[in-house]
């Protein structure tokens, strides 16, 4: 049986360069699956003040959320070798807070 998964679209646009210029502009779109909702890790997030402000638990959830799926699908890559071991310590302690 294959496991259910919450389907997400997000887009990324820049709004400006380091430079000050906004030309030429770029987007970037991805479709992608994840176990969790996103959405509701964003609000427990931004419910622990971890971060200064609430874009950056914003950040730090999505990141969090897109690096760690990756991870779990590849566990094996041996990329992730040193975080297989540490990234579950990681994970504990930030439920914790």
């Amino acid at each position: 049986m294959e496991k259910r998964s919450n389907k997400y679209y997000l887009t990324l646009s820049l709004k400006e360069y380091a430079n000050g210029e906004t030309e030429p502009a770029k987007e970037l779109g991805i479709e992608f699956d994840n176990h969790d909702e996103i959405f509701g890790i964003i609000d427990r997030i931004k419910e622990k003040n971890i971060f200064a402000d609430d874009s950056e638990a914003v950040q730090f959830a999505i990141g969090l959320k897109l690096f760690s799926e990756i991870k779990i699908k590849n566990r094996k890559n041996p990329l992730f070798d040193e975080l297989n071991e540490v990234f579950p310590v990681f994970m504990k302690k930030l439920k914790s807070l």
